[in-house]
């Protein structure tokens, strides 16, 4: 028969074919963890962890925000969407900020380090400067930028202090001075304690904390030996306790762990509301709008404690589905800093990633009553523009390091554009399309030399 081998019909040769044999006995729950695991070590994974997670974050952070938020600007003689409106254009202006940094290059984020550190500790200043700085519950570390906007430049420090100190932990190490003790604190740890002056100075210990955290990650992702971490955090907890001990408000804070009554003078009042709130969510919450302790009862419901709200709404099934895109955004983020060869980007995504996860824990272990209230917002999920802002900045990092991976880099190459191609060069339908099928064949045996999937 012409243009058969064996003489046989195509047909006939496919019936005498023996079909593939498939795997007998197999647990199901074994093979959808192998999937799963194929899943999660795909070169792409970390990207679109971040990508999708912060926007998940940040959309139902919105959502919170307009449902927590309402009753307070109603109290305040506000619309009930003031709050919800300041935010969305917030989230507007980071997304515009994120999609920058996750187009920049890795030599420019170096070069925007010292700016931005300069930058922040000026703005800083100025928090302290009389008729610019303004003081909110207590804190001075607000500047009023006219009307209802104001700007917490703290937040900023923590976006400063990851870039300058990845920069700076990344020249030394190509000079192979980090493993001397004195090139790996000088000068990261004085220019960390003069932002950690300049924020306590307006009495803000939970932004403190924070950037504490990131110093001591940045430490530990240089190599810092276990025994200056001892020294460290012994110093560290002993400013602690003078701090605390010194100030009424936080010696009171600090009285409220695990709490179930408001005491005396309601001086547990916040802490106790939180847990009302998350107790009487259930399961699957009341459904959005309809809190009962956002209407007075809660203070902060839309900012340090929407946490609590969020429980009260959407249940167990919400603060876990929170939880859950937290925990992938952390992960992301370690194996961003674990896959890369570049100290810069390894440095500057451990850095992000612990700021983002331990301002997740500290929020969520004073609405919970496991940890004292220290002020601090959920990031990319609480009201506060200030805070949004840089995260959002951060998290373009995050997306611009997990971009830049081989294997990253090798998947993008590999997607065809669907608009645009010529006439027989592949699309649906042409028959002269051998040079974009040898194309992609050498694009994949370029992706496969380069030792990733």
């Amino acid at each position: 028969m012409p243009g058969s081998r064996t003489g046989r019909p195509p047909v006939a040769r496919a019936a005498g074919r023996p079909a593939a044999p498939r795997p007998t006995g197999q647990n199901p729950l074994v093979r959808h963890y192998t999937r799963l695991r194929r899943a999660w070590d795909r070169p792409l994974t970390a990207y679109y962890l971040i990508l999708g997670g912060s926007l998940l974050i940040t959309v139902l952070g919105l959502v919170m925000v307009y449902s927590a938020s309402q009753i307070t600007a109603l109290q305040l003689s506000l619309p009930g969407s003031f709050f919800f409106r300041k935010q969305a254009l917030a989230a507007l202006i980071g997304a515009g900020l994120l999609a920058v940094a996750m187009r920049m290059p890795v030599k420019l984020h170096r070069a925007l380090a010292y700016p931005i550190l300069a930058g922040a500790v000026f703005m800083m200043i100025l928090v302290q400067v009389p008729g610019i700085g303004m003081a909110v519950n207590g804190n001075q570390n607000w500047i009023s930028l006219g009307g209802s906007f104001q700007i917490q430049p703290s937040e900023f420090g923590k976006l400063a202090l990851v870039l300058w100190g990845a920069d700076l932990l990344a020249r030394k190490q190509d000079k192979k001075l980090l493993t001397q003790w004195k090139h790996m604190l000088v000068p990261l740890v004085p220019a960390a304690f003069m932002l950690l002056g300049l924020i306590m100075i307006g009495g803000d210990m939970g932004t403190a904390i924070i950037l504490t955290a990131i110093l001591f990650g940045l430490l530990w992702l240089a190599g810092a030996p276990t025994r200056l971490f001892a020294g460290t955090l012994s110093v560290a907890a002993l400013l602690g306790v003078i701090l605390i001990k010194t100030s009424p408000n936080r010696m009171a804070r600090l009285g409220c762990l695990g709490a179930t009554d408001p005491g005396p003078g309601d001086s547990c009042w916040q802490a106790v509301h939180g847990i009302y709130a998350l107790a009487s969510g259930g399961l699957f919450g009341s459904g959005l709008g309809a809190s009962v302790e956002k209407w007075g009862q809660l203070p902060e419901a839309h900012t340090d404690f929407i946490f609590a709200v969020t429980g009260e709404e959407l249940g167990l099934a919400g603060t876990l589905s929170v939880l859950a895109l937290f925990a992938a955004l952390g992960y992301a983020g370690i194996r961003v800093a674990g896959r890369t060869e570049d100290p810069f980007v390894r440095y500057a995504a451990g850095g992000v990633t612990t700021w983002i996860t331990a301002q997740a824990v500290i929020n969520i272990g004073a609405v919970l009553g496991l940890l004292p209230i220290a002020g601090v917002p959920l990031p990319l999920f609480s009201y506060g523009g200030s805070a949004l802002l840089p995260t959002m900045f951060a998290i373009g990092l995050l997306i611009a390091f997990a971009r830049d991976e081989p294997g990253a880099r090798a998947a993008l190459a590999l997607r065809q554009p669907r608009f645009g191609r010529k006439r027989g060069t592949g699309g649906t339908g042409s028959k002269g399309s051998p040079r974009s099928w040898n194309t992609m064949r050498r694009r994949a045996s370029a992706a496969r030399t380069s030792g990733e999937r």
